[in-house]
């Protein structure tokens, strides 16, 4: 018999960490795609992995902290460990690694976006087996690869990188300028989202309204035809894409720029998620001034009255900062009043984190760590306080609701989201027990359901 191809015996075994944002996440599927690609399997623990990826976060102190841990867990359990993302950028106080200064160990480090070189320090510490099923690649979804997220929705990072260079944040500094991608290779991956089972598309970035800024907007191809490398182009085809499978797009990291106008009124129309994710960060045009931000307060509120006009059943959600360098308390209280007029349906806030290599250190003012908590729970009352109001105001509402989780096929009710909230950062609607004994609800498919009561951030409803 002639010598065939021989199979290990047991594959090797990697185990992955991904923290830190949605855009990180997805640098930790492509990552896992091309080890899956390659023959290697996943470890769900860190002793029975050959070695351990950690895909780390940067932006701010407590990240930092996490990352740093969860590298120190590892190696304490594994030993073996490959750090790459954000944190894996940064540098130390003499210049240095921060990394490599902190956990000298590791075998090797790399920064974000950095798919080939964590496989080329994956091969050189663990050689790739000499006969991957490339076709038997489990939780995939063909050309656009493995995801971490439940099978009925998927994150779709449609650029990397960023042209701001906002005072409070190093993003920058370790993943670049901005990065389109093609607008035909984000359009294929979409459709093999939606033809593999995939109900909601997350579209993020940086900067999703800055889409092929750098590109010039020049024209690309998708399907024989000619598309603009631009967001409207985008979220037009997005929406004729998912149309036929019942699906929602929903955009987040939306700069308000004009040029989002435009996009309003294919929310108007259901062609998309009636939803825009804008990181607002201040509202008083000093503060905006200091943080080197677009755009003034003043200006974001027309815009908002002026996209409610064209779409009243616009759900906006976004982030603030609490407590930036100088900032008086006549400014933060023009925030709290800005929340208030302008009505914004989720916010979150994170008081001002003085993480190394922001540029907004060397502004005059720092505020006390202890004044900018107390600013940032005073803004997060005002905050519930808008947020429970408009909530309160969907009562007795009929709603469509994507199914997160059902308990014996919804018989004692499950757990789902209307189009006003985004997984894991939003609020949920938690489904009481169907009124018709025939009603099930199923994982990653849609139920209608009437709105009956308010908990806290969260809507209860019962199936219909």
């Amino acid at each position: 018999m002639s010598d065939a191809i021989s199979t290990p015996t047991q594959a090797p075994r990697v185990g992955f960490v991904s923290l830190g944002c949605p855009k990180a996440l997805t640098d930790s599927e492509l990552i896992l795609t091309q080890l899956s690609a390659q023959g290697y399997q996943t470890s769900k623990t860190f002793q029975g992995a050959d070695l351990v990826i950690v895909n780390t976060c940067g932006f701010i102190d407590a990240a930092v902290k996490e990352s740093l841990d969860t590298i120190g867990e590892a190696l304490a359990e594994n030993g073996r460990v490959i750090v790459t993302g954000c944190l894996g950028a940064k540098a130390g106080e003499d210049g240095g690694n921060l990394v490599r200064q902190m956990h000298p160990k590791v075998l090797a480090v790399t920064g974000p976006h950095a798919t080939q070189e964590v496989m080329d320090a994956v091969h050189a510490n663990l050689p790739k087996p000499h006969n991957p099923l490339i076709d038997l690649v489990p939780n995939s979804f063909g050309v656009a690869g493995i995801k971490l997220t439940p099978r009925h929705y998927a994150y779709l990072k449609i650029s990397e990188g960023c042209n701001h260079r906002c005072t409070f944040c190093i993003i920058p500094s370790m993943r670049g300028d901005l990065v389109s991608r093609p607008v035909g290779d984000v359009l294929s991956e979409a459709k093999a989202l939606f033809e593999g089972g995939v109900k909601e598309l997350l579209v993020v970035s940086q900067d999703t309204s800055a889409y092929g800024v750098d590109l010039k907007y020049r024209t690309g191809f998708w399907e024989g035809r000619p598309v603009k490398t631009r967001l409207l182009e985008l979220v037009e085809h997005l929406g004729e894409i998912a149309e036929p499978y019942g699906a929602w797009v929903r955009l987040h990291y939306v700069y308000p720029y004009p040029s989002v106008d435009d996009v309003i009124p294919f929310m108007a129309t259901g062609r998309v998620l009636p939803y825009l994710d804008v990181p607002f960060q201040h509202s008083h045009p000093d503060v905006l001034r200091r943080m080197k931000r677009p755009a003034s307060g003043e200006r974001n509120l027309d815009r908002l009255l002026q996209w409610r006009a064209a779409c009243p059943e616009i759900v906006v959600r976004s982030t603030f900062i609490a407590g930036f360098p100088g900032e008086t308390e006549a400014e933060f209280s023009h925030l709290l009043d800005f929340v208030r007029e302008a009505q914004i349906d989720r916010a979150g806030c994170f008081a001002y984190s003085d993480v190394n290599g922001a540029a907004a250190n060397l502004l005059p003012g720092m505020l006390p760590l202890e004044l900018r908590e107390e600013r940032r729970a005073r803004f997060m009352k005002v905050a519930e306080e808008v947020s429970i109001t408009k909530l309160q105001r969907r009562i007795g509402a009929v709603m469509q609701v994507l199914v997160d989780s059902a308990v014996s096929m919804g018989k004692k009710g499950g757990v789902g989201r209307t189009y006003a909230d985004a997984p894991e950062i939003d609020g949920v609607v938690r489904l009481l027990p169907p009124e018709k004994i025939s009603k099930v609800l199923k994982v990653g498919e849609f139920t209608k359901a009437r709105i009956v009561g308010v908990q806290g951030h969260d809507l209860t409803a019962v199936p219909i």
